[in-house]
């Protein structure tokens, strides 16, 4: 019995020959040939499903597969100097927000200031040109890290008085990671002056054949790897202010907006912009600080709209 046959009756011929058996009047199968009844649905049921390879003209080509890293791509992703700085410097707590707009208006903010503090410098002779302005900004940046490595743990440790006793062991456990960025970044910036305080770089060393093959070594390895890693863990340390993200979403914006008035006060002492006329100089005092401190109010606004985090649940979470 059959859809389209109810009852089973055989079907009808209008010359009057009996009913044949299915396959009856074609030839035995054969090389090339298929069986009878091959092509046909099975009755009472659909044809049964059957993948296609990709073809071009397939309706949903597959998309091409990238070929594997070759091992030279591998080792670099792995004990790179950039992608070991991004693995030290960056948070990584698996809850953490990550806001594409925020970042967008950090790097916004970090490269005008760039392009402001080099166009002053150079327009009013504080420098002689764009590389020694680049210098000052770099000594600066390093001022910053350094300002910050220190600012960084005695916010810990306001957190941990104004923490339960409970919790206490949690927050030391979510700050450990932005403690051994300091400590890396420190260490990574150490090697250049010991080497030249110790006549490394020098061949003080290089008293044999050895020894010469080692301080070679070593001397390019600072440059290749050490170098790399400390420019670039300079930058990431400061947009991500030490990865204390890992701690609470809010501590980045805070304590940017800190250390930025910390180094504005660090300027008034020093006689920043000695150059600069008056009002001018003032503008570039303040600039800072103040654009700071609006992005890093309007940051920790958005946490608050937009994700539900707050400055109060720094000690909870």
């Amino acid at each position: 019995m059959s859809t389209w046959n109810p009852g089973g009756q055989p079907p009808y011929d209008p010359h009057g020959r009996p009913p044949q058996p299915p396959g009856a009047g074609y030839p035995p199968p054969g090389p090339g040939h298929p069986p009878p009844g091959a092509g046909y649905p099975p009755q009472g049921g659909h044809p049964p499903h059957i993948p296609h390879p990709y073809t071009p003209h397939s309706p949903h080509p597959m998309p091409p597969q990238a070929p594997p890293p070759g091992p030279f791509t591998r080792l670099r992703r792995r004990i790179g100097p950039i992608n070991t700085a991004r693995r030290v410097f960056k948070p990584s707590r698996p809850d953490l927000v990550e806001d594409a707009f925020i970042a967008r208006m950090q790097k916004i903010r970090t490269l005008v200031g760039l392009g402001a503090f080099v166009y002053v410098s150079v327009a009013y002779k504080i420098t002689d040109s764009v590389g020694d302005a680049a210098n000052d900004r770099l000594d600066q940046s390093w001022i910053s890290v350094l300002m910050l490595s220190v600012t960084f743990p005695v916010a810990v440790g306001i957190l941990l008085a104004l923490t339960a006793p409970s919790a206490r062991r949690d927050l030391l456990r979510r700050a450990a990671r932005p403690f051994g960025a300091i400590v890396a970044l420190v260490a990574g910036v150490f090697v250049f002056p010991a080497s030249v305080l110790t006549g490394f770089v020098e061949g003080k060393f290089a008293t044999n054949p050895v020894m010469s093959v080692v301080t070679w070594v070593t001397t390019v390895f600072t440059l290749v790897w050490v170098l790399p890693f400390v420019i670039w863990g300079i930058g990431l340390a400061l947009v991500h202010v030490f990865r204390t993200a890992d701690i609470h979403q809010t501590m980045p914006p805070l304590l940017a907006m800190t250390l930025v008035w910390e180094m504005t006060l660090i300027d008034v002492f020093t006689g920043a912009y000695a150059g600069v006329p008056g009002p001018v100089r003032v503008v570039f005092l303040l600039g800072a600080p103040v654009s700071v401190t609006a992005v890093g109010l309007w940051e920790l606004r958005r946490l608050r709209v937009h994700y539900g985090i707050t400055v109060g649940g720094i000690l909870t979470r």
